[in-house]
């Protein structure tokens, strides 16, 4: 933990209170490390210890989410106790994983707040492209274990995040993704601000500080710099 970070409250057990809606590559570390300095548990893969990354409950929730994803097992539709299993009885809130699931996730938990984070695309697919979708799909094992550290979890992480970004993306191929991306990006934005009432989010972004941030969370103003 860093020094500057407060001590992360316990989960109450009563769901998530924050979706933070940014996808891979929109700042999600950022805004995790935000989140713990405020003192909310906060889920975000790449600040999880290897064995607290639950690659194979992350899996059947993307066969259940999008059944049609390649290779998806038959599965019943995630229901609130199967999200609290995953994220909600552990975390307040979660970021980077389980943004392809916000959706689901806004309809499971209605009284959480949604921090929104968007860059434009043009900056953000090149990146995301880079940095998660090139690793997945064209050098998956390697790239997985170097990215992500799983270094005896890679085979479930390589299944977990294909069929994730498959079915986000409602595509069969790589090249189906880099075809969709526009149009999935914007209507993933679109469909998230029309789900949540105007009290429960919060349009964000980095550079804005931590006074908005606060505010709309109902906490104090932490006295170190935003990360």
């Amino acid at each position: 933990m860093a020094a500057t970070e407060a001590p992360p409250k316990k989960a109450t057990g009563d769901g998530l209170l924050i979706i933070n809606a940014g996808l891979f590559r929109s700042a999600t570390k950022s805004m995790a490390l935000a989140y713990r300095i405020l003192g909310f548990k906060t889920h975000h893969g790449l600040l999880e210890e290897v064995a607290e990354i639950p690659w194979v409950s992350l899996e059947k929730a993307a066969e259940a989410t999008w059944p049609s994803t390649p290779n998806a097992r038959p599965r019943a539709s995630f229901t609130r106790e199967d999200w609290d299993e995953l994220w909600g009885n552990k975390y307040d809130a979660v970021t980077d994983l389980a943004s392809p699931f916000t959706l689901e996730l806004i309809s499971a938990y209605p009284n959480a707040k949604v921090v929104i984070v968007q860059r434009d695309f043009e900056n953000w697919w090149p990146s995301f492209q880079t940095e998660i979708l090139d690793r997945v799909m064209l050098q998956p094992m390697a790239a997985i274990n170097g990215f992500l550290g799983l270094h005896l979890m890679g085979i479930p992480a390589v299944q977990a995040m294909r069929k994730i970004h498959f079915g986000f993306f409602g595509a069969k191929s790589h090249g189906e993704i880099r075809d969709r991306a526009r149009s999935v990006y914007e209507a993933y934005y679109r469909d998230v601000r029309a789900m949540v009432p105007e009290e429960r989010k919060l349009e964000y972004r980095i550079g804005d500080g931590w006074e908005p941030l606060c505010r709309f969370l109902g906490v104090d103003v932490p006295g170190v710099p935003f990360l």
